[in-house]
């Protein structure tokens, strides 16, 4: 008399397990890499840079003038931060929009001694030539 040997459950799914695994890695990878991606950009946003430039930047008359209200973030930007021989510098586009226009504020700022100096702080307007300095109304005050 034949014997009829059932397979295993493993060897009838075999397919399914190995899929079932590689998806779940590639799950796995995509969540780690969009978690690193927002802890990075909300560092960047809470930045002191970056809210001293924002901050200055919704209360400007020309730059209402030429957006409008209200201004937003228009995305992540470029962002470079350095840190050397005690001294942090740190470079930010940030892009801006408003019901008019778009444009983008542009920090280049040092913190040495716990304290921020902003060699350079404008809004440059898409399709327009001029800058907005954003650093003459500080002096005024």
């Amino acid at each position: 008399m034949e014997e009829n040997k059932q397979k295993s459950w493993f060897s009838r799914n075999w397919g399914w397990v190995l899929g079932g695994g590689c998806l779940s890695i590639i799950v796995i990878v995509a969540l780690a890499i969009g978690g690193l991606i927002y802890k990075v950009t909300d560092a960047v946003k809470e930045s002191e840079p970056y809210t001293h430039a924002y901050a200055k930047t919704i209360e400007n008359e020309k730059v209402i003038e030429f957006l409008g209200t209200p201004i937003e973030t228009n995305g992540m930007g470029n962002t470079s931060y350095k840190y050397a021989d005690g001294s942090t510098t740190a470079e930010l586009t940030i892009p801006i929009k408003g019901p008019k226009d778009e444009g983008n504020i542009i920090v280049d700022a040092e913190k040495i001694n716990d304290e921020w100096t902003y060699n350079s702080l404008y809004v440059k307007i898409d399709g327009e030539t001029e800058t907005i300095n954003l650093l003459e109304t500080e002096i005024e005050e």
